[in-house]
């Protein structure tokens, strides 16, 4: 697997509702951050989205990336046919393998039967682009639900993208969604991180850590990954609790991000 970073590696960098920094993180910002730090993949995600570039804009991304000996992954949010299509032309330009996608936006979120149907139809884009679809484990869907989809599609151009934190918010332990999505991941998304009780014992707290330091047996799901032989990519995320003040917080998220590369390229 080739080990890459992703805009949700530095998502306070990037920018988010409510906690912009002054300078945002760009894409071609993201991808000096890999070439420096001697990473050859990006996947830039629905928080910088690439579908929203016109031609020449994805041309001259292209041409950076490429001038710095860095792939693209590309991804998107939002199975709707239509929105899914574009990202896949996005795709192709950017000569994406994978179109990691997060199946609910914004007032979208179908049922299971509905996913089945609008990824069947979109078979033939996939196979004519040749570009694979990693459905990424996101929250309100269960892992079952997400192996019922892949097994009713029936195609080699579907798969899972492994989040290693997302199904807890669907109330389901990592070691149980590896078990059953594990033989369908194309794409992983390696992000650490700590349980631990709140100071009044009700309750529990989820929260990121540098990968390395927190509580996921990085090493032991990568080898059980890459037996499979489907995945080519595993991504760094963070979760980086937030500090003070978003100068301090970004600070923390870059120091967070060089202590995890550091970390996952003495297993790559």
């Amino acid at each position: 697997m080739e080990l890459g970073i992703s805009s949700y590696t530095y998502t306070w960098a990037t920018g988010i509702h409510g906690s912009m920094p002054k300078k945002p993180l760009t894409r071609t910002d993201l991808i000096d951050k890999a070439a420096n730090r001697g990473i050859k993949l990006v996947q830039i995600a629905d928080n910088l989205p690439l579908e929203t570039l016109n031609s020449d804009e994805i041309n001259e991304l292209k041409l950076y990336a490429s001038a710095k000996n860095i792939s693209i992954e590309m991804g998107g949010r939002g199975l709707t046919p239509g929105h899914t299509i574009k990202c896949l032309e996005t795709a192709q330009k950017l000569d994406s393998l994978i179109l990691r996608m997060v199946i609910d936006s914004t007032r979208f979120e179908p049922d299971i039967h509905t996913i089945i149907s609008i990824i069947k139809d979109l078979l033939p884009e996939l196979k004519s682009r040749k570009i694979r679809l990693a459905l990424e484990n996101h929250d309100r869907i269960k892992a079952r639900d997400f192996e019922k989809i892949i097994q009713s599609v029936g195609s080699n151009m579907v798969g899972i993208c492994l989040d290693s934190v997302n199904s807890m918010g669907a109330g389901e332990g990592f070691e149980s969604v590896c078990d059953t999505l594990i033989p369908y991941t194309i794409n992983l998304h390696i992000k650490d991180f700590k349980i631990y009780r709140v100071s009044y014992k009700m309750g529990l707290i989820i929260e990121g850590r540098p990968a390395g330091q927190g509580m996921l047996d990085i090493p032991r799901l990568v080898e059980r990954v890459e037996d499979t032989g489907l995945c080519h990519s595993a991504i760094l995320e963070l979760w980086t609790p937030p500090e003070e003040s978003i100068e301090q917080t970004l600070a923390k998220e870059a120091e967070w991000a060089d202590k995890s590369i550091r970390y996952l390229k003495s297993l790559f």
